[in-house]
């Protein structure tokens, strides 16, 4: 039989693990709904540590029946935790109605997350001053302590590695906080049932209502958090989502419209079936004859194939290695009709060998030799990413390039994130490359452009080199001969910019994220 002392431990274990896990939600929401990782989980973790300060203020005002109280706090919880993702996803809908609902500049699905992290935060720093309070008749004070805060903290272990590898991927943003939400119900019951005895004859009756009305609504929103989330998905995209899923490193949206498809990962769209070939063909085919004759062609990101799709256009190529962080992204592009209708199943090519880890590990790790790397990797948003843009990321790419080898890297807009843009080639030149920079006008993302970089090319030589390409024995929908002459030239910068107030991007002094973040993104905007 267990102790009365005992039974308060292990609530306090599932607490902690519904607790930690329940941060870690809204720290996800927060950056799939407003972007810039570090910055939210950075925020909503650290306000909901304040907040659990707080209710731990609070608790010296909990003087009679903290059993009972303990118990209403976790039915509390449990609803609050449960409909997190569903009130997160609602009102992004809702906001979709009325553009501007903000308050101090922050949309309305992030001030109801942050809301959350307060609400939540504030229920859970209640918990331990009330369950030490609870366990003082058994124990002495330095060992009560030790034992609820241990317990706590182990089971925020056991928080932190079911969200890494069951709650995030098997089952996702949607049904991760029901879960949560039962656990903290459960233990509302758990004690009830068992410490009954103990409790106020008054509150019983109270408590069993309660608990029906939170059994219900968990087992409603349970049944309808699909429909709901897929609504607020849905209101998100102004094309009809066809396609979601949530990975351990990004949420997957496709939309269709008129039988073009677009594709985004956390709600920045990556290319379009309607113009993809605009972004695709300049990134490809400039480097590959540069390049004359490449066998081994690295492509770091371009997980939807359709780079690898024209790459396979030349023969000299025999390999091709593909590394991208997320097999979803692989997998959309080898089984999805949408997709293999785009890169023509190229990703089931002999030639093309993929491998799923981090290309920054890749590149430490990996002892092959290229011809050709090519870079295509989301947009510098966050520091995590901002690696992958650093001086140090592209002296591995050098290293690892032959001696005639060429890089070129997807750089943003030189229009609307200029100063990133620069800040990328400057980079990419400190690494040892001479480069020059291209641009397009890709229809559904805007200007956008690339860098190229050359290992043995002479930097005066790489403009005259890159106009002079012919593009008549590769079959291509928008590149020509004139046009790379187009895609090379540019005109004087919207943003003007001299060049000491450009850093280069290092681990060390992780500039880029900033200069995209505070790019010109209103003139794209509007």
């Amino acid at each position: 039989m267990l102790s009365k002392s005992n039974i308060l431990k292990i609530s306090l274990f599932a607490t902690g693990l519904s607790g930690i896990v329940a941060e870690y939600v809204l720290s996800t929401l927060a950056t799939y709904f407003l972007g810039n990782s570090v910055l939210q989980w950075t925020m909503i973790l650290s306000i909901m540590l304040f907040s659990m300060g707080l209710g731990s203020r609070l608790s010296q005002y909990i003087k009679t029946n903290i059993l009972e109280k303990f118990i209403i706090i976790e039915f509390i919880l449990s609803l609050l935790v449960a409909f997190c993702s569903i009130l997160a996803y609602s009102a992004s809908a809702y906001a979709s109605f009325n553009a501007s609902l903000s308050v101090f500049r922050l949309p309305f699905d992030g001030v109801v997350i942050y809301m959350m992290s307060i609400a939540i935060g504030m229920m859970i720093g209640l918990e331990i001053p009330m369950v030490t309070r609870l366990n003082e008749e058994f124990e002495e004070l330095k060992v009560n302590i030790a034992n609820v805060m241990e317990k706590d903290y182990y089971g925020s272990l056991v928080g932190g590695v079911f969200f890494a590898f069951i709650g995030l991927p098997i089952f996702g943003l949607t049904y991760t906080p029901f879960i949560l939400g039962s656990i903290n119900f459960l233990v509302a019951i758990f004690l009830y049932m068992i410490l009954k005895d103990s409790l106020s004859p008054t509150f019983r009756k109270g408590l069993l209502v309660f608990g029906g009305v939170v059994l219900f609504g968990i087992g409603f929103g349970t049944a309808y958090a699909k429909q709901i989330i897929n609504y607020g998905e849905q209101k998100r995209y102004k094309d009809n989502v066809i396609y979601q899923e949530q990975t351990p490193y990004q949420r997957i949206v496709v939309t269709e419209w008129q039988n073009h498809h677009w594709f985004y990962l956390n709600g920045n769209l990556q290319l379009s079936s309607f113009d993809e070939w605009m972004y695709h063909e300049p990134l490809v085919h400039p480097v590959m004859k540069l390049s004359q004759n490449p066998s081994h062609v690295l492509v770091l990101g371009g997980g939807d194939g359709c780079a690898v799709r024209e790459i396979l256009k030349y023969p000299s190529v025999d390999k091709i290695t593909l590394v991208d962080l997320d097999s979803a992204v692989t997998r959309l592009a080898k089984t999805h009709p949408a997709f293999l209708d785009m890169n023509e199943d190229a990703l089931s090519n002999p030639k093309v060998n993929v491998i799923h880890t981090d290309a920054f590990n890749y590149m430490e790790k990996n002892l092959d030799f290229y011809d050709v790397i090519i870079i295509d990797f989301p947009d510098p948003k966050s520091v995590q990413l901002g690696r992958l843009f650093s001086q140090t990321f592209y002296r591995m790419c050098y290293n690892h390039l032959r001696p005639n080898g060429i890089i070129i890297a997807q750089a943003g807009s030189p229009y609307y994130a200029t100063k990133a843009f620069y800040c990328i080639e400057k980079t990419i030149r400190s690494a040892g490359f001479s480069a020059i920079p291209l641009h397009n006008q890709v229809l559904s993302l805007g200007e956008w452009g690339w860098i190229v970089g050359a290992k043995s090319i002479e930097e005066k030589d790489l403009k005259p080199r890159l106009q002079s390409l012919k593009f008549d024995n590769i079959q291509t929908k928008w590149l020509t001969d004139e046009s790379m002459k187009l895609i090379t030239t540019f005109g004087k910068s919207v943003i003007p910019l001299d060049s000491g107030s450009v850093e280069i991007n290092k681990i060390h002094n992780p500039v880029l994220h900033t200069y995209y973040m505070k790019g010109n993104w209103d003139i794209f905007a509007y």
